[in-house]
């Protein structure tokens, strides 16, 4: 299984960034999907989360109505593209799958596969 993220970089407050998450080695149309992300010194958390057939999306309060979740399952690729950054969502962000639905209360020890992150810096 492998999980490749990329997109990440450096961008300025108020910029646009998107992200990509290449899946391989399982089922991926038939797999939740989600992104989270950690900062330093903080914990990992939930940034959302996209049904196995796209039609069910989930955003953390702190990113709705700025970051938009999509997916590709002829290509099986997951996205994030993220609007209006801010310097608190520098982070490292990480996609992961899971059998289950990708919400903000779900489990992140839960989660079935994860894949390596993405630095995301955005300077004020």
């Amino acid at each position: 299984v492998q999980l490749q993220a990329s997109g990440g970089g450096l961008v300025q407050a108020g910029g646009s960034l998107g992200l990509s998450c290449a899946a391989s080695g399982f089922t991926f149309s038939t797999y939740s999907m989600g992104w989270f992300r950690q900062a330093p010194g903080k914990e990992r958390e939930f940034v959302a989360g996209i049904s196995w057939n796209g039609i069910s999306t989930w955003y953390a309060d702190s990113v709705k109505g700025r970051f938009t979740i999509s997916r590709d399952n002829a290509k099986n690729t997951v996205y994030l593209k993220m609007n209006s950054l801010k310097p608190e969502d520098t982070a490292v962000y990480y996609c992961a799958a899971d059998e289950g639905p990708v919400t903000p209360m779900r489990d992140l020890s839960g989660m079935d596969y994860w894949g390596k992150g993405t630095l995301v810096t955005v300077s004020s």
